[in-house]
């Protein structure tokens, strides 16, 4: 229940608490990176970790969609922040420093968020809440954690079938009066469609004998080599800090 048991040889710990752990370090090591060149090594480390795990293609899908929050930086970072001149829009000058930022943060966003994906992408909400338990989180936050997760799919579909409705009604999208009130009305129908599957949910869930709490299953201690892959990585992890503390 704890751990994971890919068909072939991976880099990462079989541990779920391991791997949480792990990543979380790594996570916030790349959040202090202040050098561009270490900030860029993180990210490439974490796009060949991903690469060697083979992960699938709808997780590196979701990545581009973290990569457009990264381009509006690009664009509007340059803008805001003084230095040297780059080169102008008009009365907008783009500055050397505004770029090097955007960059910095672009690397250590997509190297984070690139590194929770291969982490913990594969893994199903259960078992990482199982996971989250055994690490002595709080059991009202892990409970949230798994619901949350397991029904923002279902809220999604339901989404989708509502506007296949509307577009079946001949609905096409426009800045008018008329949209913005068919879109009112689709957020409130979902609104209350989902708490009406809440409801059922809740039903079907203490005619299971569900008394608000979820019966994790009890954790198998980690194995030596779950404890040595993470060390390796957490030591890699630690590697990139040095180097962006300490000048070469």
């Amino acid at each position: 229940m704890g751990t994971v048991s890919p068909m072939r040889p991976s880099l990462l710990p079989e541990d779920l608490r391991i791997r949480l752990i792990v990543v979380f370090l790594a996570v916030c090591i790349f959040s202090q990176l202040q050098s561009l060149e270490t900030a860029f090594f993180a990210f490439i480390g974490s796009l060949i970790l991903g690469a060697t795990e083979r992960i699938e293609r709808s997780l590196w899908r979701r990545l581009m969609h973290v990569e457009g929050f990264v381009l509006l930086i690009f664009i509007t970072m340059p803008f805001l922040i003084p230095g040297p001149s780059l080169f102008s829009i008009g009365p907008l000058q783009a500055s050397l420093e505004g770029v090097a930022r955007a960059a910095l943060i672009g690397c250590k966003v997509s190297a984070s968020v690139l590194l929770l994906m291969v982490f913990l992408g594969p893994i199903e909400p259960i078992r990482l809440g199982a996971a989250l338990y055994a690490l002595k989180l709080p059991e009202s936050l892990v409970r949230l954690f798994v619901m949350t997760v397991r029904y923002v799919s279902v809220i999604r579909m339901e989404a989708t079938r509502l506007h296949k409705a509307m577009r079946a009604r001949a609905f096409q999208p426009g800045t008018n009066r008329h949209t913005y009130t068919s879109y009112g009305n689709l957020i409130g129908m979902l609104l209350v469609r989902s708490l009406d599957r809440a409801h059922r949910v809740e039903n079907a869930m203490l005619c299971r004998g569900y008394n608000g709490r979820y019966p994790y299953a009890e954790l198998s201690a980690p194995k030596p080599m779950d404890w040595f892959s993470g060390s390796i990585l957490m030591a890699l992890a630690l590697g990139i800090l040095l180097m962006d503390k300490i000048p070469f």
